[in-house]
């Protein structure tokens, strides 16, 4: 048995293993719907979308490894990551459209995500904005896609990459792969925090310190990932594509974040405390916390980036 073949045995494991409590809430899901024609509320796991979905996707890529190391060869992480995207807007969108929750009235699974997020706000004071049970708009979604195709990518990047490595017995991306690893670690840690804690926050636009934290840390950690993610491609270019470039995604991508934030909380933004630091500039919203925290996004992923071509 090669390297190549226990590397891939082991992924495969380790994916599986990862993906169990997801894989299990989507089953969960079906079974009710097959045999009941609905899922009830009290049933609903929280967060099925988009993180089954995203464990389908992974596992599906990972499963095909060998064949697509085989067949796409140098491209092999970008094939299977478009295979992987696709398979997760397929079971995404499936899930969203076909699955019913039963609650005092029925409705698609994709408005009850957004309900859910008032769960973790039992004592709500956002009656004058109503904010997260107005009028449901899909745009809401911007940042669980978005986050969701940033793991997606840059898990497949880490698995993909050490199999490519073995394969050719370059490793020149060794150093990048590693680092790309404790950010998606990390960043995949703070989602599943928040998954079961919504960071704390108790339906105030101004939130605890402590949820400030998390929240600042979270857009952070994503910019850094996905910049990370950019500057392991480039690896021995100019300093001004293997750097710059890699900052400005993580710029671009922390600000689509705030972006998803802005269209779930109705033009608003959580504020991390009180004051001019924390308080929207004019009409843009954000605060300059909020930049200082885009700055620090694509600050970091230069920094990283340099390290990574020195």
């Amino acid at each position: 048995m090669t390297k190549l073949t226990k590397y891939w045995i082991g992924a495969l494991a380790g994916t599986l293993a990862a993906s169990v409590y997801p894989i299990y809430m989507g089953v969960h899901v079906i079974r009710d719907m097959i045999t009941q024609g609905t899922v009830l509320e009290e049933n609903y796991p929280k967060y099925i979308i988009p993180y089954a979905p995203i464990a389908i996707a992974v596992l599906i890529a990972v499963a095909l490894m060998p064949l697509l190391l085989k067949l796409t060869g140098r491209v092999s992480i970008r094939a299977a990551s478009a295979l992987a995207i696709g398979a997760f807007f397929v079971s995404e969108l499936l899930f969203e459209s076909k699955v019913i929750v039963t609650a005092s009235v029925e409705t698609t699974l994709e408005s009850w995500q957004m309900y859910m997020c008032v769960s973790f706000y039992p004592t709500r004071t956002l009656r004058a904005i109503d904010i997260l049970i107005g009028a449901y708009s899909p745009v809401f979604k911007l940042h669980f896609y978005l986050i969701s195709v940033v793991l997606i990518i840059t898990i497949l990047n880490v698995l993909y990459g050490f199999a490519r490595m073995l394969q050719s017995g370059d490793t020149t991306r060794r150093k990048a792969l590693v680092v790309q690893s404790v950010c998606t670690a990390f960043f995949l840690g703070l989602c599943i925090l928040a998954c079961f804690t919504a960071f704390f926050r108790d339906g105030k636009l101004t939130i605890s310190a402590l949820s400030a934290v998390l929240m600042g840390l979270f857009f952070v950690v994503l910019g850094v990932t996905m910049g990370v993610y950019v500057g392991s491609f480039l690896l021995g270019r100019k300093r001004a594509i293997s750097v710059l470039l890699p900052a400005v995604t993580a710029l671009l991508v922390t600000v689509a974040m705030y972006i998803g934030e802005m269209s779930l909380l109705s033009g608003h933004l959580y504020r991390f405390g009180s004051g001019f630091f924390f308080r929207g500039i004019g009409g843009i919203v954000l605060a300059p916390v909020d930049i200082l925290i885009i700055m620090l996004s694509g600050g970091i992923s230069a920094f990283v980036c340099r390290l990574l071509n020195d």
